[in-house]
């Protein structure tokens, strides 16, 4: 889903702030609760794509001499296993598809849980949540360049992975979500 397991609390933040701005739309137990249901949503997902994941790492360990021998591309043996049982895993492998997947899902759990109240069109609610989505993946690979580029600048240098680099990355990750109104 192009997310990490760390940034799913902010696209549903995203998502939370974007309703809590649409005039059509009310929220009788408070932005909180519904982002709360966004993020249980979102993780499930993300969840199975684990899980997908998983299942080709072992198939691709478990025939290893086989690929080896054949000399096939490990990256792209794991993408076209990954395509062929996604549908088994409840996976869209294409992401605008999986957006609006995942934001049918969310506006079903906000609705049957009475998080959210609307009087228009279910699309024109569901389009917010899709934009939010689209809205933070396009701006994700510039808020991770940007959070890259400042710490590369620090006159101290962290190392990649480290606990103290995440930690930096994190902070400055959060900055950057804020001046763009994401968090």
């Amino acid at each position: 889903m192009r997310l990490k397991a760390k940034q799913t609390g902010y696209v549903a933040n995203k998502i939370g702030i974007d309703l809590a701005n649409a005039s059509f739309v009310t929220m009788p137990k408070g932005k909180e609760a519904v982002v709360e249901a966004c993020k249980a949503v979102i993780d499930e997902n993300l969840e199975n794509e684990k899980r997908l994941d998983a299942k080709v790492e072992e198939m691709i360990e478990e025939n290893y001499d086989e690929i080896e021998i054949q000399h096939v591309k490990e990256r792209e043996l794991f993408f076209m296993i990954k395509k062929r049982l996604a549908p088994e895993y409840g996976v869209i492998m294409n992401y605008d598809d999986r957006y609006n997947e995942v934001s049918h899902t969310i506006l079903d759990e906000l609705y049957e849980n009475y998080l959210l109240e609307y009087e228009v069109n279910d699309n024109q609610v569901r389009n917010v949540i899709f934009k939010a989505f689209k809205a933070f993946a396009d701006a994700y690979d510039k808020m991770d360049d940007t959070v890259y580029e400042k710490i590369k600048k620090m006159k101290k240098e962290y190392i990649p992975g480290s606990v103290e680099y995440e930690l930096i990355y994190d902070r400055l990750y959060e900055e950057e979500l804020k001046k763009r109104g994401m968090l």
